[in-house]
């Protein structure tokens, strides 16, 4: 008499094992594989949060770029002010980057969200709506998304917050996980119940680990399971350094001259 087990393991690999109560006991292991789209479409994405053209640029360059995010406060760190000069920017980041650009409604109410919403949305095919974790902004992310306008709710720093926005239809949700921390206040944990949740109900709300601080958020960002990670051009570049690297690259380099 045989028993059979089935386990699918990472959405990836399904496993048959047989066991067999006769002979040996030999345990025979058959894998087949998943779609491997649905892994691919899983891949965690690189925003960087910043209104500086040269570092969008430097990190489109880099060829890990997936978006860009930016707010009222970043623009005019930039000393980008004036409605126009604003929008013709969104237009400008469009057109450097190949992916989603979130623009930040001004308005708190809900018929001037849908107002600088939409016309956000008609700047580039690129717009990403971003709106405030508010009452109207979750009105106007259920409305865009009817209309079938991307949004990405923002200023998220709770659960019942993540899963509003979920409900509502968002592209994605911002949590800000450095925010908390300036708290003392665990963000990360925050985005791994968030991450529970979606994944209880299957909601394709995307978790956008906002406030990102320095490359350890990354790291610890992806280990969690956040879909995409807005960030300082420091912290992505962050990535590349390690001193064996460095010390490798070095040993490498000294031993082809002594023999070139």
């Amino acid at each position: 008499m045989k028993n059979y087990w089935w386990i699918i393991i990472n959405y990836k690999f399904a496993f048959v094992s047989e066991w067999s109560r006769r002979g040996n006991n030999n345990l025979k292991v058959i894998s087949a594989p998943f779609n491997d789209q649905l892994i691919k479409n899983n891949e965690m994405k690189f925003f960087i949060d910043t209104a500086n053209l040269d570092q969008i640029k430097e990190a489109q360059a880099l060829g890990v770029l997936d978006g860009v995010t930016t707010n009222p406060s970043l623009m005019a760190k930039e000393g980008i002010t004036g409605a126009e000069n604003i929008l013709q920017h969104y237009v400008d980041i469009c057109n450097i980057v190949d992916g989603d650009v979130s623009a930040e409604v001004i308005a708190t109410d809900f018929a001037g969200m849908i107002k600088e919403g939409e016309a956000l949305a008609a700047l580039h095919p690129q717009i990403v709506v971003k709106l405030p974790m508010i009452a109207d902004g979750v009105k106007a992310c259920k409305y865009f998304s009817d209309k079938g306008i991307r949004t990405n709710v923002t200023l998220i720093f709770s659960v019942g917050q993540a899963l509003l926005a979920a409900k509502a239809g968002a592209t994605y949700m911002s949590p800000f996980i450095g925010r908390l921390d300036d708290i003392s206040t665990d963000g990360l944990h925050l985005i791994s119940e968030i991450r529970h949740i979606y994944d209880n109900y299957g909601f394709e709300t995307q978790i956008l680990a906002a406030s990102v601080r320095h490359t350890m958020h990354i790291i610890d960002c992806a280990k969690i399971g956040a879909d995409v990670m807005t960030g300082p051009l420091s912290a992505i570049k962050g990535l590349l350094k390690h001193p064996l690297t460095d010390s490798g690259l070095a040993q490498f380099l000294a031993d082809y001259k002594k023999g070139n």
